[in-house]
Parts: C-alpha cells; sequence; structure tokens
C-alpha cells in the first residue's frame, strides 16, 4: 500500500500531512510512503529528514498518480484532481462542500473528510478537529496579545502597579481551554461563556471564572458540542453578552455549531459599548464569525475596538500543527487499512461518518 503526500498549494498553508517521525513509523509497519519534493519545508521538515526515515522524495506528478492513498492537508484543487489516479483514496481535512464531492465522484475515488470525524472514544487519536483546534486557541491569545495596547500580567514597577488585562473566552471547547490555559498563563485574568452548563467544571479547573447564564432549554448534542438555541434565549444570551464584554480587554471567540454558519454572540452594539483598545479575535471567521463585525481574513477597527477575523490560524505554527496532524492520520491510516488493503466496513462509525465518495457515488453532502 502506497500512501503519497503532495505538497500543499491552497494559499499560506504551511502544514504538511506526515512528519519524517511518523511517515518513518509507516514504512516501519509496512506502508510505502513517497512524498514530493519540498512537501515539509514550510513546517521545517527538509527533504533529507524524510529520505533518512525511508521515504522516497519524487516529482508531484508521481506522487498524485502512483499513490493508492494520498494524504494532504486541505481540499485538492479541480486541476490537482485530474492528476489523481482514478479509483485511489483520499485522506484530508476539508468541508464537504457539493462542487468538491461531485468531482471526487467523477474521479471515482474513495474520499474521506476529517472534518466529519465522530466524536466518540475510538476516534480521539484520530481528532484532527480538537488537534488543530488546541493549536489556534493557543495562537488566538498571542494575536490578542500583540494587538492590545497592554501587558497581560500585573506587574509591580517602581512606576506603580500595572492592574492585570481581563481576558474572557466565549465557546469552552478544545480551542477555548486552550485560549483559557494560555491566557492564564500569560497572567491574565481570565472569565468564559459557553451555553453548556457541563463545562463549567473544566473551565474553573484552568484557572478562570465561569459565566453562567439561566439557559432553560437544552443546548448541547448527543456528541458533546453547542447546538443551535431558540431565537428568544439567544437574544437574552446577546444580551448577557453585550454587558460581559464591557468589561473585557480582550475577548476570544470560539463557538461553533457543526455544520452550520456561526453564532453571533456580539453584536455591533455590543462592540460599541467596549472600552476602546480592547481587542476581539474571532476564530469562528472562517464560518462567518462570532462577532457581527467581524471581516475573514481582516483586521478592522471599530469605535477603538480591533475585531480580528484570522483564517487558518493552526497553520502559523506549521511546526506542531503538521506533527499532531501527522499522528491523527496515520491513526485513521491504520483504522481504514488492513493487510495492505482498505478496509470499507460502513458498518464501522468511523468509516461510515468520514467517507464523503465511493465507487463513483457521492455518500455524504
Amino acid at each position: 500500500m502506497r500512501i503519497g503526500v503532495p505538497k500543499e498549494i491552497a494559499a499560506n498553508e504551511r502544514r504538511v500531512a506526515l512528519t519524517p517521525d511518523v511517515a518513518g513509523r509507516l514504512t516501519k509497519g509496512g506502508f510505502e510512503v513517497v512524498i514530493e519534493r519540498g512537501a515539509g519545508t514550510a513546517a521545517f521538515f527538509p527533504d533529507e529528514a524524510y529520505a533518512a526515515a525511508g521515504v522516497k522524495v519524487t516529482d508531484r506528478a508521481s506522487v498524485l498518480s502512483q499513490s493508492d492513498i494520498i494524504s494532504q492537508v486541505q481540499a485538492p484543487s479541480p486541476a490537482e484532481l485530474s492528476q489523481y489516479r482514478e479509483g485511489g483514496a483520499l485522506v484530508a481535512f476539508f468541508q464537504p462542500a457539493a462542487d468538491l464531492l461531485r468531482q471526487l465522484a467523477q474521479r471515482k475515488l474513495t474520499a474521506f473528510s476529517l472534518v466529519l470525524l465522530p466524536r466518540i472514544t475510538r476516534a480521539q487519536p484520530m481528532d484532527v478537529l480538537s488537534s488543530q483546534a488546541t493549536v489556534a486557541g493557543y495562537k488566538a491569545v498571542l494575536l490578542a496579545a500583540t494587538a492590545t495596547g497592554r501587558l497581560l500580567p500585573m506587574l509591580v514597577t517602581a512606576a506603580g502597579t500595572l492592574s492585570a488585562a481581563r481576558v474572557l473566552v466565549l465557546g469552552a471547547g478544545v480551542a477555548g481551554l486552550q485560549a483559557i490555559a494560555t491566557a492564564r498563563r500569560l497572567g491574565a485574568i481570565v472569565s468564559a461563556f459557553d451555553v453548556r452548563p457541563a463545562v463549567k467544571e473544566q473551565v474553573q479547573s484552568l484557572g478562570a471564572a465561569f459565566l453562567e447564564m439561566t439557559i432553560e432549554e437544552h443546548a448541547e448534542t448527543a456528541g458533546g458540542y453547542a447546538k443551535e438555541l431558540s431565537e428568544e434565549t439567544h437574544r437574552k444570551e446577546l444580551a448577557f453578552l453585550a454587558a460581559a464584554v464591557k468589561d473585557a480587554d480582550i475577548v476570544i471567540a470560539t463557538a461553533a455549531i457543526p455544520g452550520k454558519k456561526a453564532p453571533i454572540l456580539i453584536t455591533a452594539a455590543a462592540v460599541q459599548g467596549m472600552k476602546p483598545g480592547s481587542v476581539i479575535v474571532d476564530l469562528a471567521a472562517e464560518t462567518g464569525g462570532n462577532c457581527e463585525l467581524t471581516q475573514p481574513g481582516s483586521e478592522i477597527v471599530r469605535n477603538g475596538v480591533s475585531i480580528l477575523g484570522p483564517l487558518n490560524l493552526a497553520s502559523t505554527v506549521p511546526l506542531h500543527a503538521s506533527q499532531m496532524y501527522a499522528k491523527n492520520v496515520a491513526a485513521f491510516l491504520g483504522h481504514i487499512v488492513q493487510d495492505g488493503k482498505l478496509r470499507l466496513d460502513f458498518e464501522d462509525q468511523i468509516t461510515r461518518d468520514t467517507c464523503v465518495t465511493h465507487a463513483g457515488e457521492v455518500r455524504k453532502s
């Protein structure tokens, strides 16, 4: 079974699907791994490191056309797909958009989207969403610390005492919890909000205060994710958060609803009530944003408040993001490949949920 790793060509993508260490373990486990020249360079993994691990370093055309399974980070472009071996397989981290699925099916590719991994215990070693969210939550706090006009920790100096920054984190999933931990390590006073009462203990265990709002409806899916609130409850939520952001120097917004547009948590009116010099980092920018004013991929200033809408934040920390992604991919490959052959057991939840195209047909949309 040959695993091929092409160089990522999406704009600003610096990650690589397999690192030398993980690729080397796969070769020892019976896989043949080939990688495109320079595929790991942007993540600080040179070709020589792959060669030393027993990986064949070759040209792009050979990787795409001669591999049984292509492993990459971003979704392939239409031009790339024409070079893939018809009937092969693809493992990548992409949202299954209709046009892409149709193109994958036309190429008769068996495609797996790691975005769709079920939130079950068996899938935890493959959980790309969590590993990359860890990186994004960490980096979001560093972006905010750079953008704000103040220091985060309390400092006692000869010129007087500087008070600690107040950081509010919206959403206590993986990214939010990592943001809380990072802001605390930098010395900030941290509070967090989430519609799921079950995360209160996790927030408090990291040394942050949990902002509680009475929510009479069940706000959590069976898989542990937040779900969309009723219109009336959402109105109460917006008013509650408008009051909360007034005192914040930094707001890290991470709230997401799987498969849907990100919920608006900070209205334009709420931004107007914030202190000049405060900062919002909106990690939900790629799915519309938690702040009504967020412009994905841009940094804007409204009423003295800086609003950052970073995209693909995990790629800005490519070394560790790639290391975690590669381990996730290796665990997934170990699940779908047995005895050197692709194992397609659609009774298995992991395989069933992640396989989006097979045998020329779209299985999920």
